[in-house]
């Protein structure tokens, strides 16, 4: 699993570039993403860190991924809304 970061390391990382953090996520932020045409510097999240969050918070493995499905990763909230990846299966 991918070792997790600050929003100061992260923040270091943009070099200047503003960025959204999702809230209550801040286990599972793993690093920025690069310059890429059309969109912006953007906080990346390891998926799986993120589902372990929402279950310490008392969730059960089907309402921790229902929970993020709907109201996480499908929130777009501009050019600068966070990426969730899966580093493993």
């Amino acid at each position: 699993m991918v070792q997790s970061l600050t929003r100061k390391e992260v923040c270091e990382l943009a070099d200047g570039d503003d960025l959204l953090f999702a809230d209550g996520f801040d286990e599972a932020i793993i690093g920025v993403s690069l310059h890429c045409p059309g969109r912006a510097v953007c906080v990346v999240y390891d998926y799986s860190k993120a589902i372990e969050a929402l279950k310490k918070q008392g969730m059960s493995d089907v309402e921790a991924v229902e929970y993020f499905d709907f109201n996480v990763g499908g929130a777009y909230v501009g050019e600068r809304t966070p990426i969730f990846i899966r580093s493993e299966w």
